[in-house]
């Protein structure tokens, strides 16, 4: 493909048409709203475009074509946008090759349209950006700053992942994943970022990072893209966070448990439905604050936000205010609904971290009931065998743990592969109750042969998991009437 030049003039003024391949992905369907609110017009395509997305998009008056092809290309758009999904080899790919269209990916349209003319708030790490980045936009709009966001998540204060405000702040979920087939950095690279919080770095996306060193030297480069007036909120209780922020270009303000650092958490307690904590800055007890979210890893969250409200100079109250407000995200600890006094729970937790902080909050947040725990891995790296072993000490607080086999990888030898019969057997042996099924029917199968009043049900899965959630409620339901 052609190489972008640099000082092609994407003023709004030369770019009318602008047409989206890959459009019915999460992030990919915002950005198209987003350009339609924009005044720009807006055509798309995907390999098949069907509800929820069809819907959104018929909503903003935007065609989406079925089906990639050459013909898409026509009226001739004045910009192509390359989401991630697309390949090399895509036909509409190689369509656009083979003309002068301009093109850009995701981030760089997102940066270009969006985030440079505003003060940029990104949040990143290998886990909590979605929720730590809620609460940061929904701390915003309570406090009247009128922000705009993209996120990955549904943010249930808006029952949207993105928003056009008019006022300075755009708060960016900042993903280390991929940009596009031509350009392998990571998407964070491109926000622009004037003040970012960094929750975590541990090793992730296996099918695109060799290994861990390969992940700090990405986080590496986004900490350079900090100007000397920015500001880094960074968990330095996590030692990989603390290598990967020593050398950068402005302040770094730590968070965490340990009392010695700029911003620190001490008692933590749950009761009636909320966690309570203490803020320490600079050793001297600084507030008492409160959020609707089990953990002491949403805690952290959430004095990671209040690092960035103290430094744009919202005051402890309204800080309380908006933290205590915030009402979650969609997929993280969601209840999705209690039949027959059985509570299910759709988490979107996968990495071995994020399934332990996980089960540990809703074993506190629902103590003396029996926590089951329904896991699918499906990303690329949990059907790997890379977290094998460090999956079998990630479930501790589950009372029962029913694991739904995987789909192998292509090109990737059995050896290198996850198994989950052999996680359930490290799990029994570590006196868990766990075992194996071949498929989601058979789960909800024996779901139906064990569940009791009081039980409360975590699915955790990055996927639909076909839809196990909904259909299990409707099953319960079905036995009352």
């Amino acid at each position: 493909m052609m190489e972008l030049d640099p000082k092609l003039n994407l003023a709004p003024d030369n770019i009318r048409h602008i047409h989206i391949m890959g459009i019915c992905g999460t992030g990919m369907a915002a950005l198209a709203g987003m350009l339609k609110a924009s005044g720009f017009a807006v055509t798309g395509s995907d390999s098949g475009v069907y509800p929820p997305m069809s819907d959104f998009l018929k909503e903003q008056r935007i065609e989406a074509a079925s089906g990639y092809g050459p013909q898409n290309l026509q009226p001739r758009p004045d910009l192509v946008i390359v989401g991630n999904v697309i390949t090399r080899k895509n036909p509409e790919a190689q369509a656009l090759a083979t003309t002068a269209i301009p093109y850009l990916s995701f981030p760089q349209a997102l940066a270009h349209f969006f985030i440079s003319a505003r003060t940029s708030l990104v949040v990143a790490g290998t886990h909590g950006k979605t929720t730590t980045s809620s609460l940061l936009a929904s701390a915003l709009h309570r406090a009247g700053l009128d922000p705009s966001f993209m996120i990955g998540g549904i943010v249930r204060e808006f029952d949207a992942n993105f928003r056009l405000g008019n006022g300075r702040y755009f708060v960016v979920e900042g993903d280390e994943y991929d940009t596009a087939f031509f350009d392998k950095g990571s998407k964070f690279l491109h926000y622009r970022p004037n003040i970012a919080i960094i929750t975590s770095v541990e090793f992730d996306h296996a099918d695109i990072f060799a290994d861990l060193d390969a992940i700090k030297r990405s986080f590496r480069k986004f900490v350079a893209l900090l100007p000397q007036d920015g500001l880094i909120v960074a968990h330095l209780d996590d030692q990989n966070v603390a290598e990967v922020v020593a050398d950068a270009p402005c302040e770094v303000q730590g968070y965490g448990f340990n009392p010695e650092l700029a911003w620190s958490l001490a008692d933590v307690r749950s009761g009636q439905g909320m966690t309570h904590f203490q803020i320490q800055h600079q050793g001297q007890k600084w507030a008492e604050m409160a959020v609707r979210m089990p953990g002491r890893h949403n805690c952290l969250n959430s004095l990671a936000v209040t690092a960035v409200l103290h430094r744009i100079g919202l005051a402890p109250e309204q800080i309380n205010t908006a933290l205590s407000s915030f009402g979650g995200v969609k997929r993280r600890q969601e209840v999705r609904g209690v039949e027959r006094g059985i509570t299910v729970i759709d988490d979107f937790a996968h990495h071995p971290t994020a399934v332990r902080e996980t089960l540990g909050a809703l074993k506190a947040a629902y103590a003396g009931q029996r926590l089951v725990t329904v896991f699918e891995p499906r990303t690329n790296s949990s059907r790997r065998a890379i977290f094998q072993q460090d999956y079998v000490s990630a479930f501790d607080a589950a009372d029962l743990i029913l694991i739904r086999k995987p789909l192998p990888l292509d090109n990737v030898p059995e050896a290198e592969l996850f198994s989950s019969t052999q996680l359930a057997s490290d799990l029994r042996e570590r006196g868990l109750d766990a075992r194996t099924f071949a498929d989601t029917d058979t789960i909800l199968d024996h779901l139906m042969t064990i569940l009791q009043e009081g039980d409360v049900v975590a699915i955790l899965s990055n996927g639909g998991f076909d839809n196990i959630h909904s259909r299990l409620l409707a099953k319960l339901g079905a036995v009352t009437k």
